[in-house]
C-alpha cells in the first residue's frame, strides 16, 4: 500500500490526534511502513526525540503507534504559546525564534516551505504518511496562508477525512457545514467523514448520517465508540478529561494535587501518576486543595516568572511553604522546580529581568538563549530512571547549603525538584518515589500489582486499532489512502433563503 491521508476535525479536540494514532497502528499491524505528520502543531506538550529534536507529544505518540523512530520531519513546526499574542517557534526540532500576533502573516511563508519539504522527505521514505490537521479546516478566516489544513491538502494532493465529535453535540451540522463553508477547490479534497466518541446504539445515529451523506455526497466511513481508557499523551494542556480519579477497582488512598498554571507545559508528566492504582490526581488553582493533598506538584510551565507571579497572586505560595514547614511532600518539575529555588534571572521567556523564587531549595536559576534538549538517564535508590529535558533555565546548586541530589535536581526534607520531564514513566522509580512521598505524608499506600505505563500505552494504541478494525469500513479507508482524492465529489453550496 502507498499513499497518504489528511485527518481533519470539525473542531479542536474532535479526536484528530487520537484517530491519527489509531490509523498509524492499524496500518502498521497490516505491515505498512507508515509515518505520522503534522505540519504545524500548537502545544506546550512536547517530547525530545533520540536525535535531540523537539516535536509535539502527539506526533511522538503517533510514531510510537507506527513503530518507527520519532523525528523532526514528523512535526516540522511547533508553536509553544508563551502568552495570548506570542509563541515560541520550534522549526525542525530546534528553536527558531518568537512569533508575535502581528508578525504572523510575514513569518508564515518560511515555516510553510519547511513543512512542505518535511512532508516530501517522509513520502520518499515511507509507504503511507498519515497527516493531522489543526483546529478545523472550516476556519475560513485563517485560510490565507494555511499550510496545515486545506492548504496542505491542496499542496500535497491529499484526500481529507473529517472527524466529528458526536459527544459534544451538533455533529450533523458540523459535518455538513465543514464542507459547505469552504470554497469549491477545497471541497474537492474533503472526501469522507468519521464519527468519534459515540456512546450507545449507533443505529440511532444512522438516519442523521445518511442525511449528511445525501446532502454532501461524502460517505461516513464509520462510527468509533467512546473509549474511556484512551487518554494518555494528550497534546492539549491537561488530559484530565480521561482521568477517572484512580485506576478501576482500586480505592484512591493517595491524593495528588497539581497546580494548574496558565502556561502549563508537559502536563503529560502527570499521566503516569493518574494511571497508578490507588492514586487520585487533581489539577487545581485553589490553595486549599493544594494544602489538603498528600502530594503537591508544581509542573512545568512555558513561562516560569509569569506563572510564579500568578501563583503568588492566588496565595498558592503560602500553601506550598506551609506544606514544606509541615514536612508534607512538594515536587517541582522543570519550571515548577525553578520556582522552588532562590534568585531567578530571566531575559528570555519573561520581560521581568529578575525575581525571587519560593526559597525552598538551595539553588538559583539563570535563563540562557540556548535551549537544553536532551534525553538523560540515571538511577535513584537502585531504580533506573529515564527522562527528557526541554528548558532555557539552568539551575545552579548553592554549595553552601546541604541538599540531597535527586536525579539532576535536589531534595531538602519533603521538597523535591528536578528539571527532567517524563521520569514517572519509569515504573519502579515511580512506585518507589510515591511510596516515599506517602510515608512523608503519613499515608498508608503501597503500589499494586498492575501493568506498567508503557504497557498501558501499547494497550491503548492496540485498542484504537481494534476500534478501527471493528467500526470502520476498512476497504473504503484503504481505497481513500491509496487512490487519493476522489474525482466525483459534488460541490455543496449554501444559498440564501
Amino acid at each position: 500500500m502507498r499513499g497518504g491521508l489528511l485527518i481533519a476535525g470539525t473542531t479542536s479536540d474532535a479526536g484528530k490526534s487520537t484517530v491519527a494514532a489509531g490509523v498509524c497502528r492499524w496500518l502498521a499491524r497490516r505491515g505498512v511502513r507508515v509515518a505520522p505528520f503534522k505540519a504545524q502543531n500548537m502545544s506546550n506538550n512536547s517530547m525530545v526525540c533520540a536525535d535531540g529534536a523537539e516535536i509535539g507529544r502527539a506526533q511522538w505518540l503517533q510514531a510510537v503507534a507506527a513503530g518507527v523512530e520519532p523525528e523532526s520531519a514528523m512535526n516540522p513546526v511547533l508553536l509553544k504559546p508563551g502568552g495570548d499574542r506570542r509563541s515560541h517557534v520550534v522549526l525542525r526540532g530546534t528553536p527558531w525564534g518568537d512569533l508575535h500576533a502581528g508578525d504572523w502573516a510575514h513569518g508564515r511563508r518560511e515555516l510553510a516551505d519547511a513543512a512542505f519539504a518535511a512532508l516530501d522527505e517522509l513520502r520518499e521514505r515511507f509507504d503511507v504518511v498519515v497527516c493531522e490537521g489543526a483546529g478545523s479546516p472550516a476556519e475560513t478566516n485563517l485560510r490565507d496562508g494555511d499550510y496545515v489544513n486545506m492548504g496542505l491538502a491542496r499542496a500535497a494532493d491529499l484526500p481529507v477525512l473529517v472527524v466529528g465529535d458526536v459527544d459534544r453535540g451538533g455533529l450533523l451540522a458540523a459535518l455538513a457545514g465543514t464542507v459547505g463553508i469552504v470554497d469549491e477547490t477545497d471541497q474537492a479534497h474533503l472526501a469522507a467523514f468519521l464519527v468519534n466518541k459515540f456512546r450507545g446504539d449507533a443505529a440511532l445515529l444512522e438516519p442523521g448520517l445518511r442525511s449528511v451523506t445525501e446532502l454532501t455526497g461524502r460517505p461516513v466511513l464509520g462510527v468509533l465508540p467512546w473509549l474511556p481508557d484512551v487518554w494518555l499523551d494528550s497534546e492539549d494542556a491537561l488530559a484530565i478529561a480521561g482521568w477517572d480519579g484512580h485506576a478501576p477497582g482500586a480505592a484512591a488512598t493517595l491524593r495528588v494535587a497539581a497546580v494548574r498554571f496558565p502556561r502549563v507545559s508537559n502536563a503529560t508528566d502527570l499521566d503516569p501518576l493518574a494511571a497508578e492504582p490507588g492514586v487520585d490526581v487533581t489539577v487545581t488553582a485553589d490553595p486549599d486543595v493544594l494544602a489538603a493533598a498528600d502530594i503537591a506538584v508544581l509542573p512545568g510551565t512555558r513561562s516560569t516568572v509569569d506563572d510564579l507571579e500568578w501563583l503568588r497572586r492566588r496565595g498558592i505560595d503560602t500553601a506550598v511553604r506551609h506544606r514544606a514547614e509541615q514536612g508534607k511532600p512538594v515536587l517541582g518539575i522543570c519550571g515548577g522546580y525553578q520556582m522552588l529555588g532562590g534568585d531567578i534571572t530571566d531575559g528570555v521567556e519573561s520581560t521581568a529581568a529578575e525575581t525571587t523564587g519560593l526559597g525552598l531549595l538551595p539553588m538559583s536559576v539563570a535563563f540562557s538563549a540556548d535551549k537544553t534538549l536532551a534525553t538523560p538517564s540515571a538511577q535513584w535508590r537502585g531504580h533506573d530512571v529515564r527522562g527528557y529535558e526541554i528548558h532555557h533555565g539552568v539551575a545552579g546548586h548553592d554549595r553552601d547549603h546541604a541538599a540531597e541530589p535527586f536525579l539532576d535536581g535536589l531534595r531538602t526534607g519533603a521538597v523535591w525538584g528536578t528539571m527532567w520531564h517524563g521520569v514517572f514513566e519509569s515504573d519502579a522509580f515511580r512506585r518507589a518515589w510515591l511510596t516515599e512521598a506517602a510515608r512523608q505524608s503519613g499515608v498508608d499506600w503501597a503500589p499494586a500489582d498492575a501493568p506498567g505505563f508503557a504497557e498501558r500505552r501499547e494497550a491503548m494504541l492496540d485498542n484504537l486499532a481494534d476500534a478501527i478494525d471493528e467500526n470502520v469500513d476498512a476497504a473504503a479507508l484503504e481505497q481513500l489512502i491509496t487512490d487519493g482524492v476522489p474525482t466525483d465529489l459534488p460541490t455543496l453550496r449554501f444559498t440564501k433563503s
